[in-house]
């Protein structure tokens, strides 16, 4: 069966954007950048929030030409991947990325009874935290970035809910990011 997997950066007070909203310090370098690709070449699809999914949407539009190699095997295996918009707003989406139909959980339900290789990944706060509150997820990759921003968007949610983990495993780059991979003990 398919695992569903929450993978994001995060900064080592626990947020994935600043009080400003801004991400930048999370930029990674190119070794953590082609291990974030190995994560995305492991997927059967990704499931993401509107702000994530306007976010992500510049990997269908840049110019290739302007790109690295590396950002050039992201980029193909990135917009060859089905992708499902989760947005409350939005009544349409662009660049093969299909809008939900449903919930959250018919969702990832109907991805788990799919055959085919691949995990679910979830990403954007908003919808992690739903994952979370729904049960649904199964292992959190965390990158953790040496910075302090003080505030802003948790990676975790604040409900008063409880979960065990087991540390997966864990990666320690030139940089100073750690990546922690944690199963839910179920």
């Amino acid at each position: 069966m398919r695992k569903v997997t929450c993978s994001m950066g995060v900064s080592l007070d626990g947020y994935i954007a600043g009080p400003d909203g801004g991400f930048a310090w999370s930029a990674p370098d190119e070794e953590v950048f082609r291990f974030a690709t190995e994560e995305v070449r492991g997927l059967g699809v990704h499931l993401l929030g509107r702000r994530l999914y306007e976010t992500m949407s510049y990997w269908e539009t840049v110019d290739q030409a302007s790109l690295s190699d590396l950002e050039r095997e992201f980029a193909a295996l990135w917009t060859s991947l089905p992708k499902v918009v989760f947005s409350t707003t939005l009544t349409s989406v662009q660049y093969g990325y299909r809008l939900a139909a449903g919930g959250l959980a018919e969702e990832v339900q109907t991805w788990r009874a799919r055959p085919g290789q691949g995990d679910i990944g979830i990403g954007g706060a908003t919808l992690a935290a739903e994952a979370s509150a729904l049960d649904l997820v199964d292992e959190y990759r965390l990158r953790v970035h040496p910075v302090l921003v003080g505030g802003g968007t948790p990676f975790f949610p604040r409900a008063e809910q409880r979960e065990v983990l087991d540390l997966v495993d864990s990666r320690t780059f030139d940089s100073g990011v750690v990546h922690l991979r944690y199963g839910v003990r179920r």
